[in-house]
């Protein structure tokens, strides 16, 4: 720990809150969660377009882009999910701190890491949970992971070897075996435009 009795808070001359002004939106966070497959990054994909177009500044975090890049040192661990969600944390506060509106798609299974999320971000962080049956992510895996992991080759895979706890108070909260993207996404958005007025 001595090591980083040297680091000092540097204190920046323009901030988040007069970035916000000059945008005239507040920045945020919107965190999609769920099983794999539930259909996390094409809703955010779909709110990120509906936002772009309406003159918000915008940018998409999505999990296997972010494991090829910032986070390709990190093994699938328990501890290594929870050290991935924690850089990307980060990174979107920096993000949220810049003005954006920082949109995240990540499985995120443990209440602990997201609830650590809302704490990082102090009022940037908006819960999304992504819901669906197990049964219909296993149907949509376009990827094959599902069946991997019930043969064995993928261990601590989420929903089948690993659990996803269900958020408990999510800001949104969507069902897209009930309701097409589109109106998730309408749901999503009719939600968090509120909270984005200034």
């Amino acid at each position: 720990m001595e090591e980083r009795l040297h680091i000092i808070t540097h204190e920046y001359k323009i901030s988040s809150a007069e970035r916000e002004i000059k945008n005239g939106y507040h920045s945020a966070c919107l965190w999609f969660t769920g099983l794999s497959g539930s259909g996390k990054s094409t809703v955010a994909n779909t709110v990120e377009q509906y936002l772009y177009n309406n003159g918000f500044n915008t940018y998409s975090l999505d999990g296997d882009n972010i494991r090829k890049g910032l986070n390709k040192d990190l093994n699938f661990s328990e501890e290594g999910r929870i050290e991935n969600i924690r850089r990307i944390g980060e990174v979107a506060k920096l993000m949220c701190d810049a003005g954006l509106i920082v949109l995240a798609a990540f499985v995120s299974p443990f209440i602990k890491d997201r609830q650590l999320l809302r704490e990082l971000m102090k009022g940037k962080f908006i819960e999304i949970f992504v819901d669906a049956p197990l049964e219909v992510c296993e149907q949509r895996d376009v990827k094959g992971l599902y069946k991997k992991a019930r043969n064995g080759e993928i261990s601590n895979f989420t929903g089948i070897s690993s659990p996803f706890e269900i958020p408990q108070n999510p800001d949104v909260h969507i069902h897209t075996d009930k309701y097409s993207i589109e109106e998730s996404t309408e749901q999503v958005v009719s939600t968090i435009l509120p909270k984005l007025k200034i």
